[in-house]
C-alpha cells in the first residue's frame, strides 16, 4: 500500500550553507541589541498586542505635541527610545516569525512522512525476522527498541 506524498524536494546544501550564515549574520548584527529574558522575566512584563502597541503610538504623538502633560516621574527619552525600538523591530519580528512557521511547516511535514516510511521498513523486517530471515535479525534487534513498550512498575 502506498502512502501519499505531500512533500517532495530537496534543498541544495549550498542554499542552506547560505541561509545559515545569512540569519548568524543576522542575529550578530542584532546581538548587541537584544535582550534575552527567563520565563519568569517574560512572565513579569506586561505585553504589548495590536490594541496596546496603537495606544503607545498614540502617547508618542500627544508627548509631542502636548509635552506639558508629561509627568515629571516620567523618563520621556527612555519612553520614546522603547516605542522606537519596538517599531523597528516588530517588522524583523513579523519576518522572522513567518519563516519559522515555513520552516516548521515543511520540516514537520517532511519528518511525518519519513516516520510513516520509518515505521512501513519497521513492520516489514519485523515480519521477515517472524518468519525466520536470518538477516533481519540484526536490524530488528536495533529498531525494536525504539518501539518496545516499557512496562510500568
Amino acid at each position: 500500500m502506498a502512502t501519499e506524498n505531500q512533500i517532495s524536494i530537496e534543498i541544495p546544501q549550498e542554499i542552506i550553507d547560505n541561509i545559515t550564515t545569512k540569519l548568524q549574520e543576522c542575529r550578530n548584527d542584532l546581538a548587541p541589541y537584544l535582550q534575552a529574558l527567563t520565563g519568569e522575566d517574560r512572565m513579569g512584563l506586561l505585553k504589548m498586542g495590536d490594541k496596546s502597541l496603537s495606544t503607545v503610538q498614540k502617547v508618542k504623538s500627544y508627548i509631542q505635541t502636548n509635552p506639558e502633560f508629561v509627568p515629571a516621574y516620567m523618563e520621556k527619552e527612555e519612553f520614546l527610545k522603547d516605542e522606537a525600538v519596538v517599531t523597528q523591530l516588530t517588522p524583523i519580528a513579523n519576518l522572522a516569525e513567518q519563516l519559522f512557521s515555513d520552516v516548521d511547516d515543511t520540516r514537520l511535514l517532511a519528518g511525518s512522512e519519513a516516520l510513516k516510511a520509518s515505521l512501513l521498513y519497521y513492520g516489514q523486517i519485523r515480519e521477515a525476522d517472524n518468519k525466520g530471515v536470518t538477516s533481519a535479525k540484526p536490524i530488528y534487534e536495533d529498531l525494536k527498541q525504539r518501539f518496545s513498550k516499557r512496562r510500568k512498575s
